[in-house]
């Protein structure tokens, strides 16, 4: 005997069976639960509490059919494309199609695990990816999964819990002073303003170089201001058509203004009287683009002899000769246009392992004094 549409049955035992939607699986479907009592009021009760229960967790849940690839080409072209910047997107675009799509792209979005996130992340560490990178990706695919839990197609989001070992994050190479002395010398022998130099005595990025302009630099203060960033981006997916594109820097603090350096500024005056560009490094009387640049540092590289540079190190140099010169953390993160003195301590904290050496031996003689 059954209680009709309530799912309650009287069992052969004399017992009553209700039975309820206790969850769904990894697949969207539907798990039933069942309850038991002597009395069919007991059992009814019970269901009506399992039932309240179910609606507050999956109630509201849309199930998702799609895969998780299908997932972030909607969440990039569509949420995610107006809130972000050219550039950004870009990056987004890259870490989705070169590392998470490989590994999980066929995943139906439903069935995304944190189990399988994990064996994700171990996958990337396999490949000797650096664990600053490894975050960067994972800081995407969570971005992504955040949308889907808004959206009710996620209860939780499977990166909620993640963990990516910090001593994965590899070391940041500098050139020593030597190194740094050759550079500096094949730099001065360069018809145009070099690109080394700066990056050398301010900390910029090589896309903050590209749109330098002589009005950004205040000579009779001895401020450099930065204010716009230029960069190479895709615009065409099919056909990897890229553009160059000049914006604001990225973050509020990019936007800063560094300090000029006395032997810098005597260079500069010298290069701006030669100059008929806007523009402090150029080509044909406009900007020179990122590339363009690497390419004469990788001649003016090959002049001196040395290998293994990128110029993504000449920003870390200058913050290596900061840290050894005992400024403090504050101001260089600052000089860098770093978000936080977190993201500065992360990257360069080997490096003021003198500093703190040198700390411990000043309290110890205080210690010896007393």
């Amino acid at each position: 005997m059954s209680r009709r549409g309530e799912n309650i049955y009287k069992r052969k035992d004399g017992r009553w069976e209700g039975r309820y939607i206790k969850a769904r699986n990894e697949q969207g479907k539907i798990v039933y639960g069942y309850v038991y009592g002597r009395k069919y009021t007991t059992v009814k009760q019970r269901l009506a509490e399992l039932k309240v229960q179910y609606v507050a967790s999956y109630g509201s849940l849309k199930i998702y059919e799609g895969t998780l690839e299908q997932w972030l080409w909607f969440w990039l072209n569509g949420p995610m494309r107006s809130r972000i910047k050219v550039s950004t997107y870009s990056s987004y675009q890259l870490r989705i199609r070169k590392y998470i799509l490989p590994y999980l792209g066929q995943v139906k979005l439903i069935e995304l695990q944190p189990a399988k996130i994990q064996a994700f992340i171990m996958h990337l560490g396999e490949l000797h990816i650096s664990g600053s990178s490894i975050r960067s990706i994972i800081t995407v695919l969570k971005s992504a999964l955040n949308q889907a839990v808004m959206d009710n197609h996620l209860l939780k989001n499977p990166c909620q819990n993640i963990s990516i070992k910090k001593n994965d994050v590899e070391d940041v190479r500098a050139l020593n002073k030597e190194e740094q002395r050759q550079l500096e010398q094949a730099s001065l022998l360069e018809k145009d303003c070099s690109a080394v130099l700066l990056a050398l005595y301010t900390g910029m990025r090589i896309g903050e170089i590209s749109g330098l302009k002589w009005t950004d630099i205040d000579f009779e203060n001895g401020k450099i201001s930065v204010s716009r960033t230029l960069y190479r981006t895709t615009v065409n997916d099919s056909t990897r058509k890229t553009q160059v594109v000049m914006d604001s820097p990225k973050t509020k603090s990019s936007k800063r203004v560094i300090p000029l350096a006395k032997n810098l500024k005597g260079y500069l005056l010298s290069k701006k009287e030669q100059s008929k560009s806007d523009y402090v490094i150029s080509c044909r009387d406009s900007f020179a683009e990122p590339r363009l640049i690497n390419y004469r540092f990788k001649k003016t590289l090959k002049a001196t002899g040395l290998t293994h540079i990128h110029f993504h190190m000449l920003r870390h140099t200058f913050a290596t000769r900061c840290i050894e010169q005992g400024i403090d953390i504050v101001t260089i993160s600052k000089l860098l246009g770093h978000s936080s003195t977190k993201m500065t301590l992360d990257v360069y904290a080997d490096s003021m392992w003198e500093n703190r050496r040198d700390a411990i031996v000043l309290i110890d003689k205080q210690l010896e004094s007393e």
